[in-house]
């Protein structure tokens, strides 16, 4: 007799032969030249008699992306009023409708407008890929929310719109639009990624040298780590290898915690590993008791564990150092992270006791310790 885990392995092979394609372009920024790639390829595709559409794409009134998008099918976009004005956006229900092949989606970190039936165009096209559609689209290094603090201190801007590393875990193919830095400030310069007025402060700002060379090393990594990562799956699939498995334990802070989830997501991307998060629950934080505001950041950042392909876990307890030994244990974890102590002088010596009893019980187990900066 067939047991229900077969059933459910042999449902999930069929969606997976059902869900359509995805390929990512990224580049290091604004202007290398992915919007224009894309169009090249969608051309290449319709000669060859695929049924692609061009979903959106954004030229940014630049002359050569512009005539790339002549005698390509568009499918239109979807009018909406918001705040007084008439804006744009992708008709993901259009495309669903239609059916192509494939699909051109620009932007991928887009935010959608308030109403629309995804908060984010990469919804959309988990959407679209669900449904079957195969999907080409494309984003910058910057907007990889696993990324987002490594950016922030090269460029010294935060951005806002992030795609989760999970996402980019599910491409079957990734590549990267490359350009050294001097060949992009030429373009700058040239008036073909900004308008005249923009320039200068760009080049004054996001666009320097030094910027554009941490910026274009972080994207060959991350490309190059993707692609290792697939070949990696694919080995372990037909040798049955065992991975290792990150545990990261957090609390309710909204920025330590932010930091030792995106970085034990990294490592756990680097490792070919899954990861899961905790938030051991202490009575003082009890739902009655916690502050709005750090339930808002311990909201926050369990769903950003889950975006970035973790499992969450929430104990109840006290007694910290034990519930972390009992979810590894339970889920089987080899190594933990956990976030640097505070520096107020109470925290650190308590914080220090519980690390020192922690650190002896996890060597007991064989299981490493990383105390994240």
């Amino acid at each position: 007799m067939e047991t229900h885990d077969s059933i459910q392995r042999f449902l999930e092979l069929i969606r997976r032969s059902h869900r359509g394609k995805f390929k990512v372009y990224i580049g290091m920024s604004a202007g290398v030249g992915k919007t224009y790639r894309m169009l090249q390829e969608a051309h290449q595709l319709l000669d060859a008699g695929v049924d692609v559409r061009i979903g959106y794409v954004e030229t940014h009134g630049r002359a050569e992306t512009e005539a790339l998008t002549r005698g390509l099918p568009f499918v239109p976009r979807r009018k909406l009023f918001y705040k007084g004005k008439e804006l744009e956006e992708m008709d993901t229900q259009a495309i669903l409708n239609l059916h192509p092949e494939i699909v051109v989606v620009d932007e991928l970190a887009h935010t959608n407008i308030e109403g629309s039936g995804n908060a984010k165009r990469w919804q959309d096209v988990m959407q679209l890929l669900d449904a079957g559609v195969s999907v080409i689209t494309a984003v910058n290094i910057q907007h990889i929310e696993g990324l987002n603090e490594a950016v922030e201190e090269i460029t010294g801007i935060e951005v806002r719109e992030r795609v989760p590393d999970s996402v980019l875990a599910l491409a079957d193919e990734v590549v990267n639009i490359d350009l050294t830095a001097d060949d992009l400030i030429d373009r700058l310069k040239a008036g073909k990624i900004y308008r005249p007025d923009k320039i200068a402060a760009a080049l004054g700002n996001f666009f320097t040298q030094d910027n554009l060379l941490q910026l274009r090393e972080l994207a060959l990594k991350e490309v190059a780590l993707r692609v290792g990562k697939k070949v990696e799956n694919a080995v372990a699939d037909a040798e049955k290898v065992r991975h290792d498995k990150l545990l990261a334990v957090i609390d309710s802070s909204e920025k330590r915690a932010r930091r030792v989830i995106r970085k034990t997501a990294r490592m756990a991307t680097h490792l070919n590993a899954a990861f899961v998060v905790l938030y051991v629950q202490p009575d003082r934080e009890a739902a009655d008791r916690i502050p709005l505001s750090r339930q808002r950041y311990l909201i926050n950042n369990l769903n950003l564990a889950t975006e970035l392909g973790g499992e969450v876990r929430r104990v109840r307890s006290n007694a910290l150092v034990g519930s972390v030994i009992g979810v590894c244990r339970e889920q089987k974890i080899n190594i933990v992270c956990i976030g640097r102590p505070e520096l107020s002088l109470f925290s650190l010596l308590k914080s220090a006791f519980n690390l020192w009893r922690l650190a002896g019980r996890l060597s007991r187990l064989n299981i490493d310790l990383f105390v994240l900066s």
